[in-house]
């Protein structure tokens, strides 16, 4: 649209007031077109935002049912590494494949000293290598003297000086590390396992639906300290014992440890999901020697009556070898056979006076275990008493050791 005017136009007052007329309706028609442009393509707009907002309201709320672990907020989901193992990782490959496939592993966790160094050797050994990590825990400090053996560069070793395997595994063995690998051995040093085999013992594992276990003890050559333990002969495998005499009867009708449900804690074996249960059941400031095995059932996946046992065609011999708090050196005889009692304590009388290897701190340690024993079960019974939401699935039998 073109607007034309002359100068004579333009000096008349008439004609100016024509155009003026004529500017202004110009300028509202013009103005309505763009306006009416403006609020469509607003309009337009709000509705694009409408749809956006509402799939950022879709993905915010997809996003807060989504489970992320504790500290991975900052990172897109698809590069978390929630877990680990404890497999050594070359420097340099050719060959590595990062995408192959892994066979089934397990995981053998020793405390050793450097005393034992004979009998752990032969217990390592059994474990054949492509099946089992081994870790071992020196309690000792001692560590250069193992690496003469033939598996000692594929094990895993960890040192500190006078701790349990119940600290070292409540500080290296967490769930989140140890996740890759179906069962754990979580064993002592003095072991000898001339009649057991580790395959063998976990095919009947898995065939008895065992999430707790422990091979049974040779009772002429062990040192049994209870009698659900004790191999059976003829049988694979056993989940309670009788005892018709004297306190702590159990019959058939038992339901509670130690009739039932129960293994001691010098060999036992873990499934995966039964260690994530009890590595968060051990107490970090307690060395726990005595009384954690009264309540790993809670930890069977299910009933322990079941799955907890302890399997009998694959058993082991356990020596009773003196080790924390004892100082003596001389525990084994030159073929790696233990001692007597009497044998330990004569070597001890045997020291000269002025050795300071003469002393047996080993009722410091049994002291220091029954109090934290104590301490255990009195936090066990205040937990069972704060928390208002668990169920105690053995609640009818709490406080019932044995029938």
């Amino acid at each position: 649209m073109k607007i034309v005017a002359s100068a004579s136009a333009l000096s008349d007052p008439v004609s100016r007031s024509c155009l003026f007329t004529l500017f202004i309706a110009v300028s509202l028609i013009c103005g309505a077109y763009f306006i009416g442009n403006a609020a469509k393509d607003h309009k337009e707009r709000i509705m694009r935002w409408g749809v956006i907002n509402s799939m950022r309201k879709a993905n915010s709320n997809a996003c807060k049912n989504q489970c992320r672990s504790p500290g991975t907020e900052a990172l897109p989901q698809g590069i978390v590494a929630k877990t680990s193992n404890l497999e050594m990782r070359p420097l340099w490959s050719s060959t590595m494949k990062l995408n192959n496939p892994k066979c089934s592993m397990n995981l053998l966790a020793i405390a050793v000293g450097i005393k034992q160094k004979y009998v752990v050797d032969k217990i390592i050994r059994k474990f054949p290598s492509k099946d089992f990590v081994v870790m071992l825990f020196h309690y000792d400090g001692v560590v250069d003297e193992w690496k003469d053996l033939a598996w000692a560069e594929r094990a895993i070793h960890v040192s500190a000086v006078n701790q349990t395997k119940w600290w070292f595994a409540k500080r290296f063995l967490h769930p989140d590390i140890v996740a890759e690998y179906n069962y754990i051995f979580l064993w002592d040093e003095d072991i000898g396992i001339e009649n057991f085999n580790p395959r063998r013992y976990l095919s009947i594992v898995k065939e008895e639906g065992l999430e707790i276990s422990q091979p049974a003890l040779d009772p002429v050559k062990s040192e049994v300290h209870h009698p659900i333990t004790a191999r059976r002969r003829n049988s694979k495998a056993h989940r309670r014992m009788y005892k018709f005499k004297g306190g702590g009867r159990c019959d058939a009708h038992s339901t509670a440890p130690p009739c039932i449900g129960w293994v001691e804690m010098m060999a036992p074996v873990f499934s995966r999901a039964a260690w994530r249960c009890s590595w968060y059941m051990i107490q970090n400031d307690l060395i726990h020697a005595w009384g954690l095995d009264m309540q790993l059932g809670y930890c069977a996946q299910g009933d322990r009556t079941k799955n907890v046992g302890v399997v009998d065609s694959e058993y082991i011999v356990h020596m009773g070898l003196l080790t924390l708090g004892v100082t003596t050196e001389h525990e084994l005889n030159p073929v790696g056979q233990a001692l007597s009692n009497q044998d330990k304590l004569s070597n001890l009388e045997a020291l000269p006076p002025s050795s300071p290897r003469r002393f047996d701190n080993r009722p410091e340690v049994r002291r220091q275990s029954f109090i934290e024993m104590q301490i255990f079960r009195k936090r066990w019974r205040d937990a069972v008493e704060e928390e208002k939401c668990w169920v105690d699935p053995y609640q009818q039998f709490a406080n019932q050791t044995s029938h």
